[in-house]
């Protein structure tokens, strides 16, 4: 039986944001999102997440303004950050220093910098080159220097273009097909 996702107990604020953003895969959702995926098939095939869970998840960001979905040219749903959806980039970014303290070796992570002057970006999320706290928008991200077991044979779209350095909220690009 799946566990309830309102805290109806709880008065409060973390609560009410974990009813949203706090169900599985809706903030790895939300992290490839601030790497520029915005196609559903994109979202699905990097993740390996079920259809029908993508489908729930990305309805429920929507609903609450975290993405806008938007018809492409191609006439498939795509999926952007709103300024709503922007202002998490604290939080993903304390989850991906605090799982490189105490998860995963720092050698074995992405590399963050920041796009303006190249400096390596802090904990705290500075720049350690010229002290400035950048926003997403200003950090290009690096691949890992050495692969992870469970992503090392990857080949979808979001891996592929992420094997080189890619700034932040920049739309994965995709070959002709």
């Amino acid at each position: 039986m799946a566990l309830p996702r309102e805290y109806t107990g709880e008065d409060c604020a973390i609560a009410r944001t974990l009813e949203i953003i706090g169900e599985r895969w809706t903030l790895l959702i939300v992290r490839d999102a601030f790497s520029g995926v915005t196609r559903f098939s994109d979202f699905r095939d990097h993740l390996a997440i079920p259809r029908a869970v993508l489908t729930e998840r990305l309805n429920l960001l929507t609903e609450h303004g975290i993405l806008a979905r938007a018809t492409a040219a191609s006439g498939r749903d795509e999926y952007a950050l709103t300024t709503k959806g922007k202002e998490l980039w604290p939080v993903v970014w304390s989850l991906l220093s605090w799982g490189t303290k105490y998860c995963i070796p720092a050698e074995r992570c992405r590399a963050y910098r920041h796009t303006g002057c190249g400096g390596a970006i802090a904990p705290d999320g500075r720049c350690e080159a010229c002290g400035a706290q950048p926003g997403p928008a200003d950090l290009t991200v690096y691949p890992r220097p050495t692969s992870l077991p469970l992503t090392a044979n990857k080949t979808d779209p979001v891996s592929r273009a992420l094997s080189v350095p890619h700034r932040l909220l920049t739309p994965i690009e995709r070959a002709p097909a």
